[in-house]
């Protein structure tokens, strides 16, 4: 516990605990979030008691955590004097499960905000996008997004799913060739995410349709009643026939295609 008057201190208005509050956070974000949900009022939630209590992370990641959570709306940090009437002033820091953005907190400043829970939304898991867009932080803590962010990003990250685009792609578009400091991770994101929006894929032309070869004399069309050409029937007088001179003609065409060589069909008479 931190001395009194410090340490962990809870948003109002919290929704109630359940199965996937921080889901959309990294998984280190997640679990140090997750430490902190649980501990009580007063609990020193400072970065060396952290990485002390939480042995897999030393002090700079959960220092890089803790200020990702800030940007997620879990953590505010409040500058506050220690009491009435005294000059020195600390640091205060809110956690709330429920993520909240920036008017929100200046509304908790002011204190204009209901005590009283809100009501519990519909449990729905976050869009696979959303997911995506929360996780970015986890690969550059430049582009960390905050709640809000990843909800208004959302749409513009679903569409480039839509184009085929898959989960490193769209990551490593917003992470690549960043500036040496990020001043508004959300803007470059948006700014980002409709520059280099990849094409509609364009489906591919239908294969050509196969062709069939006549079993009499091989001539290609792509229906044979019987697997064979008019001329290979024995099936009586064809109006249509030309003659056996047209015919020998045509056998000889057809064995010039095969062979390679180019030439002419002669026009019917």
């Amino acid at each position: 516990m931190a001395p009194a008057g410090y340490g962990k201190r809870s948003a109002p208005a919290q929704n109630p605990r359940r199965k996937g509050d921080f889901s959309h956070l990294p998984a280190r974000e997640a679990a140090i979030a997750t430490y902190i949900d649980r501990l009580p009022e007063g609990a020193a939630i400072d970065v060396k008691t952290l990485a002390k209590e939480l042995a897999a992370y030393g002090q700079q990641a959960v220092r890089t955590a803790l200020n990702a959570l800030t940007r997620a709306g879990h953590l505010f940090r409040r500058r506050e004097t220690v009491g009435e009437g005294r000059t020195q002033w600390v640091f205060r820091t809110y956690f709330s499960r429920t993520a909240r953005d920036e008017s929100w907190w200046r509304r908790f400043l002011r204190g204009d905000v209901p005590a009283e829970a809100e009501p519990t939304p519909t449990e729905e898991a976050p869009p696979p996008a959303y997911r995506i867009l929360a996780a970015v932080g986890g690969t550059d803590p430049r582009m960390a997004l905050s709640a809000t962010e990843c909800a208004q990003l959302t749409p513009l990250a679903e569409e480039w799913l839509a184009r085929g685009a898959t989960e490193s792609e769209l990551v490593r578009a917003l992470t690549t060739g960043l500036p040496p400091e990020v001043h508004s991770p959300g803007a470059l994101a948006r700014t980002r995410l409709k520059s280099k929006l990849p094409p509609q894929r364009v489906q591919a032309p239908p294969p050509p349709t196969h062709l069939t070869e006549c079993e009499g004399c091989g001539a290609p069309a792509r229906a044979l009643p019987g697997g064979r050409c008019r001329a290979c029937r024995d099936d009586g007088p064809n109006e249509g026939w030309l003659g056996e001179e047209f015919d020998e003609e045509f056998h000889r065409q057809v064995a010039a295609v095969r062979a390679g060589i180019s030439t002419f069909i002669p026009r019917r008479r």
